[in-house]
């Protein structure tokens, strides 16, 4: 399990890593966290109720998102699923936020002064939709100051190993242009870390961090280019009640 990382004082975040326990068995093992990839529920179930008892919090307190790849963001206010949106907010101490990825990139932010966190799912689609930025204003209507919002980047599929079509890549690049590169192949790439990074810096986010391991490059970590069908590890940040 990856340590828990303080993202200011009060505010906690942590992401999990494939083989941290857990019941579910190939191609799911074993600590996968997400519904919908053919896993068996019950142990989807209990892997989530390990996850969070090894990251300090409890089970029934985590708020979860219907990923869509899109970029709407829903206001928290009861633990469950927020619906079929790739972001989350809240300014509740009780509730702790949580995003899925198996290559695609999630961000944890928090301004602990004010009080609000949240959590987002930045894979291609959601990068060129602009997900993140869309994270950072909805955070700042719940009052929290961009200049003060720490955000942490999760691991990913790297820019050297995310190769995409010429075309897919101009579509990206022209909402984002820092997310196209060449891959180790010499071919057309995208890095979702870099245009993430881009858009956080021009929302003038304060602060942003990064667990920079490849998903595809780090057995210990799911990943869908690496193996599907494969499960789902997660990023969770909560407030200490």
């Amino acid at each position: 399990m990856s340590a828990v990382i303080e993202l200011g004082p009060g505010v906690r975040a942590g992401f999990t890593q494939r083989y941290d326990g857990g019941a579910s068995a190939a191609p799911f093992d074993t600590l996968n966290l997400g519904r919908g990839v053919g896993d068996d529920p019950d142990a989807v179930a209990e892997n989530r109720r390990v996850a969070a008892k090894r990251l300090g919090f409890g089970h029934e307190r985590v708020v979860w998102m219907d990923q869509v790849h899109g970029a709407q963001v829903a206001v928290a206010t009861e633990p469950g699923t927020a619906g079929r949106v790739d972001a989350v907010v809240c300014d509740r101490s009780d509730l702790v936020l949580a995003a899925l990825a198996a290559d695609c990139l999630l961000v944890l932010a928090a301004d602990a002064e004010a009080g609000v966190i949240g959590a987002a799912h930045s894979g291609r689609l959601g990068t060129q939709a602009g997900v993140a930025p869309e994270l950072i204003a909805a955070m700042a209507r719940l009052g929290a100051d961009p200049a003060r919002i720490r955000a942490l980047l999760s691991p990913a599929i790297c820019g050297g190993c995310y190769e995409v079509g010429a075309r897919v890549q101009q579509e990206v690049a022209g909402s984002v242009p820092e997310a196209a590169v060449s891959t180790r192949a010499g071919t057309p790439g995208i890095d979702m870390r870099a245009a993430v990074t881009a858009q956080l810096r021009a929302a003038d986010v304060g602060h942003i961090a990064s667990d920079d391991r490849c998903t595809l490059e780090s057995p210990e970590l799911f990943s869908h280019r690496g193996g599907a069908p494969t499960g789902r590890f997660a990023g969770f940040i909560w407030r200490q009640p």
